[in-house]
């Protein structure tokens, strides 16, 4: 993963620290910043950790943050497979 500045990762997060993160924030969904959303979790890790795991998340659009700086799940498979089904939904070319 590339970003504007380059970094060392210290440490990598481990499977199951990432879907406890994801877990975290499909449950509060929309309810904390970044920072706080850290502060928050019911496991602690080093900041640089959760921060590797944000930018996944982010780069992999299964969250985004709004004008506030709140933290939101947008990944649902589930009902995108739904909505797909629905002709009606699209665009037409004219």
């Amino acid at each position: 993963m590339k970003t504007s500045q380059t970094q060392q990762i210290l440490r990598f997060p481990r499977l199951d620290t990432v879907l406890m993160v994801e877990e975290f924030i499909k449950k509060h969904d929309g309810e904390f910043k970044k920072r706080s959303f850290w502060e928050h979790l019911p496991k602690k890790m080093m900041y640089q950790t959760f921060c590797v795991v944000f930018d996944y998340l982010l780069y992999s659009r299964k969250i985004s943050v709004d004008s506030e700086g709140k933290i939101g799940w947008i990944f649902y498979p589930a009902d995108v497979k739904e909505l797909l089904k629905h002709k009606e939904l699209f665009w037409r070319k004219r």
